[in-house]
């Protein structure tokens, strides 16, 4: 397994350009089995949760192809799907390969799904989607380690309905709109996910030529059509990506810019960085938006507690953490969303933090100075903040298990060089 060796002690300088989100492309690759004409999307990051969905939607019969010129382009056309499954060897590390059930249910009436993967951060059951695929007409069984559905004899379409989750569910509700984009009727979304993926999701519905109004808050009203067309879109800016690179400069010191960063999709986390004593610039200009960030010296420790957005969110809170750790003063750290997403924290104990947990809380300590050490990774944010850690401790840290990394971050190591960091990749 691939492992990162940095060097720490050097502040971050230059400019970078933000990729595409991963929790944008996923859904967006499944939304291309609604259709049977081609759909391309653009600014698609080189993850390997991506390349996972890829193969996937290869081995039901979607014709995938890189598009040359466009940067991420990644053409893809579900003109006649074979086979309606998403198989457990391909579905086992990756949680999104449950958002091939909506758009196969409403376009080709059966899904045969593998139970679902990926980090071990806590319980992120499945039975909200049952339910709801349930309230639009489907059958659904859990047999052998799949959610088998189907539509009842007779019936053409999934049909609208009123589906309000017990809790705020971002793969829910994107399996949701594209499940009600096709189904007949009207579809109303309570307490749908807000979150910017969410929302470029239903942008790209819309081109395709689905009716949905609401997108962006908590409740979603979808009109289904009978077909959808193919279209292009652009894969927005992962916001989290953008969130980790503000926290390795807050946390090392420097001067950068995030090139296609969205300042408007991160709002509680630059608050934070804000208030800790970093100085943010956000803008917009010919090449697109960007946000700059300066830091000096050690910064403010803050105490934050997760939430859904637009609150702070939980993808963010081990990369804030590292930040914590080296600051000034004592912070407070409850997370609300994941119960076993503290797994980081004896990780950056051995880089010389001072941390100490008891359920969902954390108080951190900040220390003037990590020292570097082999660690391993134990989730996707969890290596991340374990690199950020890295880049701030004295001496050499080894990062291990950064297979977790590559699921989320595109050639993290190759844009931290490229800002000044000591780090490499040892095969």
């Amino acid at each position: 397994m691939d492992k990162l060796l940095i060097r720490g002690g050097r502040k971050l300088s230059g400019e970078i350009t933000v990729s595409g989100a991963k929790n944008a492309a996923l859904p967006e690759l499944c939304a291309a089995l609604l259709t049977d004409e081609p759909v391309t999307l653009t600014n698609v990051p080189r993850l390997r949760d991506v390349s996972t969905m890829r193969q996937l939607l290869t081995h039901m019969g979607v014709h995938t192809e890189d598009v040359a010129g466009e940067r991420g382009g990644l053409l893809l056309h579900a003109r006649g799907v074979l086979k309606a499954e998403a198989p457990y060897e391909l579905v086992k590390t990756m949680r999104a390969s449950v958002l091939v059930l909506g758009p196969l249910l409403a376009r080709f009436g059966a899904a045969r799904v593998s139970l679902p993967g990926g980090c071990a951060i806590g319980s992120r059951p499945v039975d909200q989607h049952i339910k709801g695929m349930q309230a639009m007409g489907a059958e659904i069984v859990v047999e052998h380690g799949y959610m088998v559905a189907r539509l009842p004899a007779g019936r053409k379409r999934l049909h609208g309905a009123r589906i309000a989750t017990d809790m705020v569910t971002v793969t829910g509700t994107e399996n949701f709109l594209m499940a009600a984009a096709l189904a007949e009727g009207e579809t109303l979304l309570e307490n749908a996910a807000q979150e910017p993926e969410v929302t470029d999701l239903a942008e790209m519905l819309i081109k395709m030529g689905a009716k949905i109004e609401g997108h962006g808050t908590s409740r979603i009203h979808v009109q289904g059509v009978e077909r959808l067309n193919g279209c292009t879109h652009e894969v927005v800016a992962d916001r989290i990506e953008t969130g980790t690179f503000l926290c390795a400069v807050a946390a090392t010191g420097g001067d950068v810019l995030l090139r296609q960063a969205r300042a408007d999709h991160l709002d509680a986390v630059i608050d934070k960085l804000t208030d800790a004593g970093a100085e943010v610039e956000a803008g917009s200009n010919a090449a697109g938006p960007f946000i700059r960030i300066r830091a000096s010296g050690r910064l403010k420790a803050q105490t934050f507690r997760t939430t859904e957005y637009p609150g702070f969110p939980t993808d963010m809170q081990a990369q804030f953490m590292a930040v914590n750790a080296v600051a000034d003063g004592t912070s407070k750290v409850t997370e609300t969303i994941f119960e076993n997403r503290f797994m980081h924290v004896n990780e950056l104990v051995r880089l010389g933090a001072r941390i100490q947990t008891e359920g969902k809380v954390a108080m951190v300590e900040g220390v003037p100075q990590l020292s570097g050490a082999t660690v391993m990774a134990t989730d996707l944010r969890a290596s991340a903040s374990l690199v950020i850690a890295g880049l701030v401790a004295e001496g050499e840290t080894t990062v291990d298990r950064i297979y977790h990394l590559d699921r989320g971050y595109d050639q993290m190591e190759v844009k931290l060089r490229a800002l000044g960091a000591d780090i490499e990749r040892i095969k």
